[in-house]
């Protein structure tokens, strides 16, 4: 590997994660992807990938990500995910980690591992175009001093539902976390829709669930509320986001970073 791909900016930013610069490289046992994949959500077309934290090589490649970046062989470091990335949405993706590293050194080390950073920005598809992907990572492996060595990372097609980048960032807790952190990252091609500001908490929650494709019925028992509750909810929701149905939901989901 090239001194020049070892030094990118964007795999750096993990090695000031507290411990990662003193833990020498090893290799690392393969996690579970059928109960990884459990904790996460994909609404379209997507591949995974094991990251090993300490020397940014891939294995254990779902094989979608030959197909769908048209590659002729399995990445073997990360670097060759960067080249993917279209190259104005690289500012945005560095300061997107560098703000999930912050984050998650202020909740603390002993949570790392049931947090999960999501965002969105463009990848190079095999039709030689740039569409936009979801990306999600959940931490699966730390060694005896609790420093995180391996993620599982995710990415999913969401072209089909919508094309413009919300620029938002999530750190949502999984497993016995109930974290919700979003973070807007200003960028000078958008800026928050108006309608953002005008869903509450409690409706960003049942936008966020009805997204995930849970009926009225779930939703009621997930968050302790009565069906007729949700469904009043999920009227102003409609009514603010202007959208007429739950398949327009699940784009304004992702609009708002919600998913």
């Amino acid at each position: 590997m090239k001194k020049s791909e070892e030094n990118h900016p964007l795999i750096e930013i993990w090695k000031t994660f507290p411990g990662a610069k003193n833990h020498k490289e090893v290799n690392l046992k393969v996690p579970s992807i059928e109960a990884i994949i459990g904790e996460m959500f994909s609404v379209g077309e997507f591949y995974y990938y094991v990251l090993n934290l300490t020397d940014s090589t891939l294995t254990n490649h779902h094989e979608n990500i030959l197909k769908m970046h048209g590659l002729k062989k399995y990445p073997s470091h990360l670097k060759e995910i960067i080249d993917l990335i279209h190259p104005d949405d690289l500012p945005f993706v560095i300061k997107a980690e560098q703000t999930i590293v912050e984050k998650m050194v202020e909740i603390g080390s002993e949570h790392q591992r049931f947090l999960k950073p999501s965002y969105c920005f463009r990848m190079k598809t095999r039709k030689g175009n740039y569409e936009l992907f979801h990306h999600q990572a959940i931490h699966t492996l730390e060694n005896e001093s609790s420093f995180l060595i391996q993620s599982v990372n995710i990415h999913t097609n969401i072209q089909h539902i919508t094309s413009e980048n919300s620029y938002i960032v999530l750190l949502t807790g999984i497993g016995p976390r109930q974290d919700f952190h979003q973070f807007k990252i200003e960028h000078n091609l958008l800026s928050l829709p108006d309608y953002e500001n005008a869903l509450t908490k409690r409706e960003n929650e049942i936008l966020s669930l009805i997204a995930k494709g849970y009926s009225g019925k779930e939703v009621s028992t997930v968050l302790i509320l009565s069906e007729h509750t949700v469904r009043t909810h999920r009227r102003n929701i409609l009514k603010k986001t202007g959208c007429r149905n739950s398949k327009e939901l699940v784009k304004k989901a992702f609009d708002l970073g919600l998913i």
